[in-house]
């Protein structure tokens, strides 16, 4: 894909309009829409029938009131964006279901339900928006699980369904791999050309306990990867509570070139009979995000699992408030501005920045003085064009890795400028 953005595109998109105003608003996003929906105590019926039962994306169908319902909890308690209920809405996962055939239907159909529910919410002085949320699938290419152009065309599908029902932006989240990071934008720049239209970019990746990706990718080596695509946003959501991912945030405030968003779960979550349990309170929450905005310039926070509408309100209560730290952003991808990020080579695993040592490196052989007649005498003879034992007389060249290395015969200038090395051989090293 070409890390090229669009420009007539996104310079109308109300969505970077408002994250780019110079007053840099602390935008929030809703909470769990999973933990939402399991507190409805929905039914096997409510899912279209006991083989659907925990397909979410299928309410969207079976039950638009209860979707609904869920985004009305989260606009009232005062949130600016609601994500579409389409996380695991590609093709590749509804397959599953035997739905696959459904994908952009039900990506549409989420998304305009989203959308009345925003719009009705809306004003002037607060709009709100629309995520079209496209989770990581149940299929890592890294491990071998999928293909990546089968995944990347999943992922086109479900673009192509949510742009037909109208978001604002696009949120590929929870990422867990690379590759299928590249696979999702490849896909979403795929619907993008096919319609004649864009969105702005959101990636969220997820690092585990451990301090990586599920596949192992750090994240300097996520940064360096992810550096050339047209990203608006890039952050972390899922896994862990804010505390674990404080390191992860304060590499990204430093080095990311984008606006950098924290969407956390309500703590880890304790196994307790079966059942995940969150115990970060809407307070602790507050007061752990508070601390990544002012102090490292986070512009979007939200909920991840666990977050209910009570954990939400108390973000948005205190958002109107907060200043962000200044951090530096690309606004226009097409300029791909460095700002503070460091240019980088990256595998999988983790990154190696472009850094010139600017010490002298010495490369050159050594001279069997003592264990040759002939070169002794040459050497003591400075005479440096001569063959010896059928080679000819090398030195040590004394190059810097910010200059050209000497090349050709050695000069006058060299010679005077040589100097013997003596240990148990006779070397020489020219300087430049």
């Amino acid at each position: 894909m070409q890390a090229v953005q669009n420009k007539s595109g996104t310079a109308t998109s109300r969505f970077l309009k408002r994250l780019h105003d110079p007053s840099k608003p602390v935008l929030v996003f809703d909470g769990a829409t999973g933990t939402s929906l399991q507190q409805m105590d929905l039914t096997a019926a409510d899912f279209g029938g006991e083989a659907l039962e925990g397909c979410n994306e299928n309410l969207v169908v079976t039950r638009p009131d209860a979707v609904q319902a869920v985004h009305r909890l989260f606009l009232d308690a005062g949130c600016d964006v609601i994500e579409t209920d389409t996380f695991g809405a590609a093709s590749v996962v509804l397959a599953e279901y035997g739905l696959e055939d459904q994908a952009f239907e039900l990506n549409q159909r989420a998304a305009q339900l989203a959308r009345e529910m925003a719009d009705q919410y809306s004003s002037e002085t607060k709009p709100r928006f629309v995520a079209g949320s496209m989770g990581p699938t149940t299929k890592l290419p890294t491990l071998g699980h999928i293909d990546f152009d089968t995944l990347r065309d999943s992922f086109r599908e479900q673009a192509a369904g949510l742009l037909a029902g109208d978001v604002d932006l696009f949120i590929i989240e929870t990422c867990q791999d690379v590759l299928q990071i590249k696979a999702a934008l490849q896909g979403v720049e795929a619907a993008f050309q096919a319609s004649g239209q864009r969105r702005p970019l959101m990636v969220s990746v997820t690092m585990e306990t451990t301090g990586t990706m599920l596949v192992g990718s750090d994240i300097a080596a996520v940064v360096s990867i992810l550096e050339p695509f047209p990203i608006d946003v890039l952050g972390l959501n899922c896994a862990t509570g804010p505390e674990q991912m404080k390191e992860h945030i304060k590499y990204l405030s430093e080095y990311s070139p984008f606006v950098v968003s924290c969407i956390p779960n309500a703590g880890l979550p304790e196994n307790i009979g079966g059942v995940a349990h969150y115990r970060l309170t809407p307070l602790e929450l507050k007061m752990q995000l508070m601390h990544f905005v002012e102090d490292l310039g986070v512009q979007v926070i939200g909920g991840c699992c666990g977050t209910t509408p009570a954990h939400i309100k108390a973000l948005s209560e205190i958002s109107s408030e907060l200043s962000p730290a200044v951090r530096d952003v690309r606004t226009h991808h097409l300029e791909r501005q460095q700002l503070r990020y460091e240019p980088a080579a990256s595998s999988i695993y983790g990154a190696t920045p472009y850094f010139q040592d600017n010490s002298f490196l010495i490369i050159g052989e050594r001279l069997n003085a003592s264990g040759s007649k002939k070169v002794r005498e040459l050497l003591n003879e400075e005479d440096w064009d001569a063959d010896a034992d059928g080679g000819e007389l090398r030195t040590y060249e004394r190059i810097s890795r910010s200059s050209k290395p000497v090349t050709g015969k050695v000069t006058e200038q060299h010679k005077q400028r040589a100097r013997w090395i003596m240990c148990s051989e006779q070397c020489i090293t020219v300087e430049q």
